[in-house]
């Protein structure tokens, strides 16, 4: 049935951010503010490597912990022997290069107890019940690291367990779309616990901020995941001794490929039936970033809070790309010749096919939007094609399998994925490729 309230979609006051620290701590209103953003150089050496992949090769991308050996290297075939200290030492030597501006080091904190309950390609090394293991081998390690003395005068942006808790609310249950692994964790606790407990330590390091996922619009974006799930990031903020004053921000699609903006459709009561937006109440990322902005604030975060949105695969240029409004009267017609996103339906999340690099990394570009990311680095892979025996804890997901027609999670559409993909986090250079081809802006 459709939604009967509509969330607020005003967007917050633009207000010009601090660029110098507020009184009794170094932390500013908006970190990439006249900041540089750390360039990973293994992303960028692999990125450098490609046809053409020099003219993105200098972007700044995020630091994947996806193990706990990632804290300290563990020669993965992406991310080499260069641990989070070793990143760090990077960064200041980039940060000691680059004049007078800081320098916004960007690290994504991702190994929850069950991670992923939803999906299969990156359910991660520790079981549901490992919170222990979390906080004590994981979290901990993490807070040492980034509290050094020699790392003060990095902003270290702390990205906090993608896929996690937005599972609590759209997987669990009476609902089609749930899995007995996300209804083990909500019964548990320990997604709640764990980001609680991250944001609470590394809180506590002055320099670092803390952005919480937050999911994607057509993952959320209907009244009955909308307002749930701001409550419920807004429990975990108060778990394990965090507070929301923890939170600097959050960050909405992470790792995947929902539109910044979709120009030709307007979101009304008829574009809202068609199969595309099926009744969710927005149909691009921008206008659900600024209004879930605004339902966190009332769930009990400050009102400084600021967003972030991962633009590194959400571009959809290239020679499919509409140009304008389509005229037809069938309304499934007339959204699907107007959308950009051309991916089969929004629940498709595993390499897809088509998909282009969006928005470069940009500070401040709209009302209530820190910056435009790009967190998920491209060309590295979402998922294999086909079971991949690894020792990465990772398996293999249906929805990256390009012959699969589909799950309730999908509305049982084809995946959309692409053939032939390694294992998650692995380079994958026909995507890079198609990326770098379909790029928008070019």
């Amino acid at each position: 049935a459709p939604p009967t309230t509509a969330p607020p979609t005003t967007a917050p006051p633009t207000t010009a951010p601090p660029t110098t620290p507020p009184p009794g701590g170094p932390r500013v209103d908006n970190p990439y503010v006249g900041a540089d953003v750390y360039v990973n150089p293994i992303w960028s050496a692999n990125a450098a490597a490609e046809p053409g992949g020099s003219r993105i090769a200098d972007e700044p991308t995020g630091v994947w912990l996806d193990r706990t050996s990632a804290i300290y290297g563990n020669n993965s075939p992406t991310t080499g022997d260069m641990g989070l200290a070793d990143h760090l030492d990077e960064a200041v030597a980039q940060d000691a290069a680059n004049g007078s501006r800081p320098l916004v080091f960007q690290v994504v904190i991702y190994n929850l107890p069950g991670r992923d309950c939803a999906a299969l390609a990156s359910n991660g090394e520790l079981g549901p019940d490992e919170i222990d293991a979390y906080r004590d081998d994981y979290i901990d390690p993490i807070a040492e690291i980034v509290g050094r003395a020699e790392y003060r005068n990095l902003r270290i942006v702390a990205v906090i367990e993608i896929d996690s808790l937005p599972n609590l609310v759209t997987n669990v249950g009476s609902r089609a779309t749930a899995t007995p692994e996300c209804d083990v964790m909500l019964a548990n606790g320990n997604y709640v616990t764990g980001v609680g407990y991250a944001i609470s330590q590394l809180g506590a390091v002055p320099n670092v901020y803390n952005y919480i996922d937050a999911g994607h619009h057509g993952w959320i974006g209907w009244e009955d995941n909308f307002g749930p799930t701001a409550d419920l990031i807004a429990d975990a903020a108060n778990a394990s001794g965090a507070s929301p004053s923890d939170v600097h921000g959050f960050i909405t699609n992470t790792a995947n490929y929902s539109a910044l903006e979709e120009p030709y459709i307007t979101v009304d009561s008829n574009t809202r039936q068609s199969s595309w937006i099926d009744w969710n109440n927005y149909n691009d990322e921008l206008s659900f970033a600024q209004a879930f902005r605004q339902r966190l604030v009332q769930a009990g975060f400050p009102s400084s809070i600021g967003m972030l949105i991962d633009t590194s695969r959400n571009g959809w240029g290239g020679p499919d790309r509409p140009t304008g409004p389509s005229s037809a009267g069938d309304v499934d017609t007339r959204v699907d010749e107007s959308r950009i996103d051309r991916r089969f339906q929004k629940g498709n999340w595993c390499n897809q096919s088509g998909a282009g690099l969006g928005e470069r990394p940009t500070a401040a570009p709209a009302s209530g939007i820190d910056a435009y990311v790009w967190i998920k680095p491209p060309g590295e892979s979402d998922g294999s094609s086909s079971e991949i025996p690894n020792d990465e804890g990772k398996g293999f997901d249906r929805m990256c399998d390009p012959t699969y027609t589909g799950n309730p999670r999908n509305n049982n559409n084809m995946s959309g994925a692409l053939p032939d993909a390694p294992v998650s986090g692995h380079w994958f250079s026909a995507q890079f490729q198609e990326l770098m081809a379909n790029a928008y802006p070019p």
